[in-house]
């Protein structure tokens, strides 16, 4: 039977990749991480990574067994929990860069503030990104903008708060700049946010509403780039006003309302309907329910 620590390691080396590289995260050689994963082949029967010269590549077998490792460490992590009566161990969380910009950055500092026995890990990216991910085990559960399509049964997704979607200018633009919104929007360089991600869609269905052609400048799938550009002054753009997040006293920057706009992100919590982490998932749901009563 492999032990936890064993397990925790196999994890490591499936999300990361390489023995060096996880060596370097649980404080092994590579060579003894290499012999942990050996063992576990052993112990268990089947192998879980294809040797390519150096290389190793999470296989068919491994990946299936990802899910059941993630499972076990979890619960006996959740037994230290228990004992220590509150949150300890280890969550593997997914985030959007502009959600820990914003309003879950501040849940993250409450929680372990909280309890100081909770270890977050912590990883960037994109809403459709994390879906697998999250059904897959991988991650405990993840922060993302409302599904535009229908979850898998095994996942459900939990509002925590709402961004309406804004009109951000530059004060001291390298263009002449408009005064109405929609002469902005159809004048000015227009920096799109990623049509293809879920952000990229609500932008789309601003445009359509308001039915404005806008200048197409650039694309891009960050709202902190875009910000950053916008601020510099090489155009114009809407983005979510990020929750938390004080646009409003940046000298360089303005935010205009656009007329009629009823468009917003909806941000919430992207999670398996059967985990062992419902404790962390449910202290964070109850966070963003007491700050909206307050």
């Amino acid at each position: 039977m492999p032990s936890i620590r064993v397990l925790k390691t196999f994890l490591v080396v499936a999300r990361v990749g390489s023995f060096a590289a996880a060596g370097d995260e649980v404080g092994l050689t590579p060579a003894a991480v290499g012999l942990q994963v050996r063992s576990l082949e052993e112990d268990i029967g089947r192998r879980l990574f294809d040797r390519v010269g150096r290389s190793i590549i999470l296989n068919t077998q491994g990946r299936e067994m990802v899910p059941a490792a993630l499972d076990l460490v979890s619960r006996y992590e959740a037994l230290a929990a228990t004992e220590t009566q509150g949150l300890a161990g280890t969550v593997v969380m997914g985030a959007l860069v502009s959600a820990l910009m914003g309003a879950f950055s501040g849940a993250l500092w409450q929680m372990k503030r909280d309890f100081p026995a909770l270890d977050v890990k912590l990883f960037a990216g994109l809403s459709a990104d994390f879906v697998t991910r999250v059904e897959r085990g991988e991650l405990d559960a993840a922060v993302t903008t409302l599904p535009p399509r229908v979850l898998p049964a095994a996942l459900k997704w939990t509002s925590l708060y709402a961004e309406p979607m804004v009109l951000i200018v530059p004060t001291e633009p390298n263009f002449e700049l408009a005064k109405d919104a929609f002469e902005i929007l159809r004048s000015a360089p227009f920096l799109r946010f990623d049509r293809t991600t879920w952000t990229g869609d609500l932008v789309t269905r601003v445009l359509s509403r308001a039915h404005v052609a806008v200048t197409e400048g650039l694309e891009v799938n960050s709202v902190e780039t875009i910000v950053a550009l916008v601020r510099q002054g090489y155009g114009v753009s809407i983005v979510p006003k990020l929750d938390n997040v004080q646009w409003q006293r940046d000298s360089q920057l303005k935010i205009i309302d656009i007329p009629g706009n009823v468009v917003e992100r909806k941000v919430g919590l992207l999670e398996r309907t059967e985990h062992s982490r419902k404790q962390f998932t449910t202290a964070i749901k109850e966070h963003f329910r007491f700050r909206k009563q307050t």
